[in-house]
């Protein structure tokens, strides 16, 4: 009766001191990647790497104000960091059009005007993009940063 009893806690202990670590090793994480955006903020993509892990981290900021309910804010975030994860992964196939309009004026000179359309279009999907943190920049914008880890 004594061993079983024994053992059961032995589980739970192994459990507990598990999940501690996995928990301190994401809040160590999440902690070192704010510091980094502070330092030098960015946006997109960027691979990371632990001691023991690669990571492909997704960051992006919003305006809360331009969005009318919270679902669809945090709804936008998630669709982004998976087009730009997915950019990354699959690529993108880049298209650029220009035109020029010229005309000339009465008095012998020309107005011209350049009108350029890129567009972007990728073709993928990234599975298993999770939210690590969010937070409030000093100008107001919403910072999320969305993770997934790398096979190496």
């Amino acid at each position: 009766m004594m061993s079983k009893f024994f053992f059961s806690c032995l589980i739970f202990i192994t459990l507990g001191v598990k999940a501690q670590s996995y928990n301190s090793n994401r809040i160590a994480l999440t902690n070192f990647l704010v510091r980094m955006y502070n330092n030098a903020p960015f946006e997109g993509v960027r691979a990371v790497e632990d001691y023991n892990h690669a990571y492909l981290i997704s960051v992006i900021a919003l305006d809360k104000t331009k969005y009318k309910s919270e679902r669809v804010f945090y709804r936008v975030a998630s669709v982004k960091a998976m087009a730009q994860a997915s950019q990354y992964f699959n690529g993108s196939n880049i298209t650029q059009e220009m035109i020029i309009h010229t005309s000339e004026k009465s008095d012998g000179s020309s107005d011209s005007e350049i009108i350029e359309h890129i567009q972007e279009n990728s073709v993928g999907y990234v599975k298993e993009l999770e939210q690590l943190t969010n937070f409030m920049r000093n100008d107001g914008m919403q910072v999320f940063i969305f993770m997934t880890k790398l096979d190496l």
